[in-house]
């Protein structure tokens, strides 16, 4: 039996494994304390450990769970920060860090997807990955026309893996009308079983990142590397250097901070309109600032096809929430589908829900920060609040997913970079019908 099978997928056993792993350390925590350590010292180690054992656990499972994983990278700004703070950094290495596989399996893969003669397309090759996310690994090489390549290649069984993890959630489905019954799930996870294959595509994932390089090249602000060469689960595309997004996030002056966050919001507003495409996987493990200080975009697997551009009715219904017209806001949602035909909803309690979600684009500059992003959370959390009680009579019309992914997981990356800049100005620029 194929050792590929029991290293990366093997859900049962390491998922249970996490409790049992935290139970013995708080174990030997309670010694330390008897001890006589003081009991803050020891729950920050516990912490600490704990953190690294969930790092550990995501990045073997791979598939859905690493992008479990992923997306708590960037929502963890929502988090109160005596929470978020221990996880952090072991979330954050989930954006571009994971146990890789050994040379045996990815000697199989370059196999596979490039042919037995795989080592003769490259000057150099090194078996270590550069990089390494939910369903792949990338490294870095040498082509044979000796440009420095980044070469993806796909996970043995990940797809089985992660359409197995979507069936999973299929079965409780039910529970999401007890929680959220406006929310019509059946269609949502129909769409999300269609996009989520699409992302085990690299052939498809190479002809979406050839569209955004052509729409990007010679672009002074966006840089798209370009495809060198495509195999079954194996991508070959130019390397670009760069600073992480999550140096900048944990390490960068304000000035980075807010050039990185207004270079990210043009790119994710302007693509539709320039490549007919929306990057809809907006962790930033996916980007870099380049020396020149442009933002490279680095993985084009999550990607909503908007050949039309994004759909008409947004930038109107923003522009006319923005003016306090309830009832036309109203009217636009349910035509859209966001509320359903059969839900009573108060048109100025959509306006009410809507109106701090609007904050950002209301004023010409805006600062995001964790302390605004956990003031948000909590609102629409609450169960008390009417914000909470509204919300659970809305609906996520399928076509809309994949934008709603994008909105949410954009500001949690601005909230982590604390940037500030004009994004109106950008709404402006790029979304249909906002400015009139």
């Amino acid at each position: 039996m194929s050792d590929i099978p029991r290293w990366a997928f093997s859900r049962g056993a390491k998922l249970a494994s996490l409790p049992l792993g935290v139970a013995g350390r708080a174990t030997i925590g309670l010694g330390k304390r008897i001890g006589g350590r003081p009991a803050e010292l020891v729950a920050s180690e516990l912490q600490a450990r704990t953190a690294e054992q969930l790092f550990r656990v995501l990045g073997e499972l791979k598939g859905g769970a690493m992008k479990f994983g992923q997306a708590l990278s960037v929502f963890e700004a929502a988090l109160p920060e005596d929470l978020a703070a221990p996880y952090r950094g072991a979330l954050t290495k989930l954006q571009e860090a994971a146990p890789p596989m050994p040379a045996s399996t990815v000697h199989g893969v370059l196999k596979s997807g490039l042919g037995t003669d795989w080592r003769e397309l490259f000057q150099e090759w090194n078996d270590r990955p550069a990089a390494a996310a939910s369903i792949g690994q990338v490294h870095r090489a040498r082509w044979h026309d000796g440009r420095e390549v980044a070469v993806k290649l796909q996970y043995p069984g990940a797809g089985p893996a992660l359409l197995s993890d979507l069936n999973q959630i299929a079965r409780v489905a039910r529970l999401f009308a007890v929680i959220n019954p406006g929310l019509d799930v059946k269609p949502l996870l129909a769409e999300l079983r269609a996009r989520v294959a699409e992302e085990l595509d690299y052939e498809l994932e190479a002809e979406s990142q050839a569209a955004f390089a052509a729409a990007y090249d010679g672009d002074p602000d966006i840089v798209v590397p370009h495809v060198v060469h495509v195999g079954e689960r194996a991508l070959v595309t130019e390397w670009r250097d760069g600073t992480p997004l999550s140096s900048i996030i944990r390490d960068g002056s304000q000035e980075q901070r807010d050039r990185a966050g207004l270079l990210l919001v043009r790119f994710l507003f302007s693509g539709p309109a320039r490549a007919g495409l929306l990057h809809a996987d907006p962790h930033p493990g996916n980007f870099r600032i380049t020396d020149d200080g442009r933002l490279a975009v680095l993985d084009y697997g999550a990607i909503n096809r908007l050949p039309g551009g994004l759909p008409a009715t947004i930038g109107p219904l923003v522009r006319l929430a923005l003016e306090g017209k309830a009832d036309e806001v109203l009217a636009g949602m349910r035509e859209e589908g966001f509320v359903r035909p059969e839900f009573d909803v108060d048109a100025a309690g959509v306006l009410d829900y809507l109106n701090p979600m609007l904050e950002p684009v209301r004023a010409e500059t805006f600062h995001f920060t964790r302390a605004w992003l956990r003031h948000e959370a909590a609102r629409v959390a609450d169960p008390r609040s009417p914000a909470t009680q509204l919300g659970r009579q809305l609906n996520l019309p399928p076509t809309y997913m994949l934008i709603h992914r994008v909105t949410l997981g954009g500001i949690g990356v601005l909230c982590q970079l604390g940037a500030e800049a004009p994004f109106r100005a950008e709404m402006e620029r790029w979304l249909p019908g906002f400015a009139e």
